[in-house]
């Protein structure tokens, strides 16, 4: 989510004429009970407009809603401002990562798993029981591999 931080220090540029750090800028993941997915802490903020946080929250997100096509809305709660993210860029996102074609693999670590997964006993007959043993031990075998 960066560009909600490069958004956010371009919306403090624009508002109070302040350049701010990126380190100024605290996003978490909004809490379950408020809506939105990101939010931004505006108390850091405050120092450079000058305002209080429920009124640069609000001019910070009026702006953000205005500028940035992935902000959707916004709401403020007590100098929070949680910012609802369109589907699109979550789509987006998803998008880029499974067309990767090295989605779902990971590179080798150097560790060694031996996965032991078929020994039935020589003394009695095969049976479905054993075949069922064969293929899952396979399959975790096989995804140990793609997994590095």
């Amino acid at each position: 989510m960066n560009f909600i931080i490069t958004a956010t220090l371009k919306a403090v540029k624009e508002l109070y004429n302040e350049e701010l750090a990126e380190s100024v800028i605290n996003i978490q993941e909004t809490r379950k009970e408020f809506e939105g997915q990101v939010t931004i802490v505006v108390f850091p903020i405050t120092k450079v407009s000058k305002k209080s946080p429920e009124q640069t929250a609000n001019e910070i997100g009026e702006y953000l809603v205005a500028n940035v096509d992935d902000v959707t809305k916004f709401n403020v709660v007590k100098g929070f401002l949680n910012l609802s993210i369109a589907e699109r860029y979550f789509l987006k996102q998803f998008n880029e990562e499974i067309m990767d074609q090295n989605f779902g693999s990971y590179k080798p670590n150097g560790k060694k798993v031996m996965v032991e997964y078929s020994s039935p006993n020589t003394n009695k007959p095969l049976h479905l029981g054993h075949v069922r043993n064969n293929l899952l031990g396979y399959s975790v075998a096989e995804l140990l591999k793609a997994y590095g």
